[in-house]
């Protein structure tokens, strides 16, 4: 059994796929399966998966016979995951060949840590970066309240694509398509455990129109890429979207392996994150790492790019 899952959900993925391929394949830890979803895709992207699976016999191709949506594509790589550690990736990104075994290396030295990641980098289509932001969260903090007050009050990292313990992850609640269900989803996590941050820019996040909360810029088509029965407006009201947004924190603190003073004080951190929404938006607190962008060379980093080493 490989050590590692790494889950890669796909829909009309065709522009960027294979430098995701090349990335995640060419990593220098070995030790994974990529468990690959497409999501009944209508462009080029089969042809591409299948040419790689062809040539990586830890490619594992599954192709759904619709689109079930984001949410259950997601949720479907990790019903097939046989690793104790478990990654979501996507099909646009790209990673550094040290990403995934620095994270592993952290999971092993702190049993305690029940996610590992590293600070983001943003790139463009060119895979240029052109912001690199340290990673504000205090979710490294031994204290569960702390950790949760951090995920609803400060903004920034991408903790939903860190190296996770899997059964840590099938614990909690699957991923959703209520309002940001991809907030509650991490906030939950950080109930059940503290998250290392790899203190080094090793994930480099493409932003491109195309890109998925770019493309569904309201709340229903945001759901409804999240699970097309969202769209149904009868059945999935706004007032449900936001509803069960809320009903998820709740429930993430009362089932949290958390004492009941910890809870209460959770609970309360919900209660003035709620008040403080419903009076303005929170401005967040993620800062831009200065000039450290110039210091990141993609090419050299990532396996695959140009002027890359092997």
């Amino acid at each position: 059994m490989p050590r590692l899952s790494v889950g890669l959900p796909i829909y009309n993925s065709q522009t960027y796929l294979a430098e995701t391929f090349e990335a995640l394949l060419g990593q220098n830890f070995t030790d994974f399966e990529l468990i690959v979803s497409d999501n009944a895709s209508t462009d080029s992207t089969a042809d591409i998966c299948q040419q790689y699976a062809k040539q990586d016999s830890r490619i594992r191709y599954f192709r759904q016979p619709r689109n079930i949506g984001l949410a259950p594509n997601h949720n479907y790589t990790v019903d097939q995951a046989r690793g104790e550690l478990f990654k979501w990736a996507a099909g646009d990104d790209l990673y550094a060949r040290d990403l995934l075994g620095a994270c592993v290396d952290a999971l092993d030295k702190y049993p305690e840590v029940v996610l590992a990641h590293s600070y983001t980098a943003m790139i463009d289509g060119t895979g240029t970066v052109f912001r690199a932001e340290e990673y504000p969260l205090s979710t490294s903090s031994p204290r569960a309240p702390e950790r949760f007050r951090s995920t609803l009050f400060d903004d920034g990292g991408d903790d939903d694509g860190g190296i996770m313990r899997t059964a840590v992850l099938r614990r909690i609640a699957r991923k959703d398509s209520y309002h940001h269900a991809d907030r509650t989803i991490i906030s939950e996590l950080a109930l059940q455990g503290p998250f290392y941050q790899v203190p080094d820019w090793l994930y480099f996040r493409r932003d491109h129109p195309e890109r998925a909360e770019r493309a569904n810029p309201s709340m229903r088509s945001r759901c409804a890429n999240m699970d097309p029965r969202r769209a149904d407006k009868r059945r999935n009201p706004a007032v449900r979207l936001y509803g069960e947004y809320i009903w998820a924190y709740l429930r993430s603190i009362h089932q949290a392996p958390i004492s009941a003073a910890d809870k209460r004080e959770c609970y309360r951190y919900l209660w003035d994150w709620a008040a403080s929404r419903a009076r303005s938006r929170h401005p967040g607190q993620a800062q831009e790492a200065g000039d450290v962008r110039a210091s990141i060379n993609v090419d050299e980093l990532v396996a695959g790019r140009k002027g890359s080493m092997s």
